[in-house]
């Protein structure tokens, strides 16, 4: 056991060298690749951690600003209908009153037509009634002998 403990003592005593030499190495490795890609890393993600979130942050605005583009086209649109139907009823309330004083000028036109046609129907009737009693006259004379005289034409 004594002979094992030996050879373990030259065994450790002969890879304390080696230990020294990969302590060093991973010491050296820490400090000349780990920290310096470490810190390259670090600066990627927190590039990429910042570019992520500022287009986030554009990708927001962007959003708020279509979403207010949209609100005024929105609200652009309501007041060219407004406008287009106040107008529609504008031009619907000219029309109608331009039909309404077609109507009235046109009745008051009727109504005249047809005073005239009644006074002129009774000045025909007035020349009608006048002739008539003539013609009557003159029937008789030409149909009665010349010594027979009506009692109603004489009166």
């Amino acid at each position: 056991m004594d002979q094992i403990l030996d050879q373990l003592g030259g065994l450790v005593l002969g890879s304390v060298p080696t230990m020294i030499l990969f302590i060093l190495l991973v010491a050296a490795y820490g400090l000349l690749v780990r920290q310096p890609l470490q810190r390259v890393l670090a600066e990627r993600r927190a590039r990429t951690t910042g570019a992520v979130e500022q287009a986030r942050g554009a990708i927001a605005a962007a959003e708020a600003e279509t979403s207010a583009y949209e609100d005024k086209l929105r609200r652009a649109k309501a007041e060219i209908f407004q406008a287009r139907d106040q107008k529609l009823k504008q031009w619907n309330a000219e029309r109608e009153a331009a039909l309404e004083q077609v109507r009235q000028s046109t009745q008051e036109r009727v109504r005249i037509a047809r005073q005239e046609i009644e006074q002129s129907a009774a000045e025909a009737r007035n020349q009608i009634e006048a002739v008539s009693g003539e013609l009557s006259a003159q029937i008789l004379s030409v149909v009665l002998p010349a010594g027979v005289v009506p009692t109603e034409v004489a009166q």
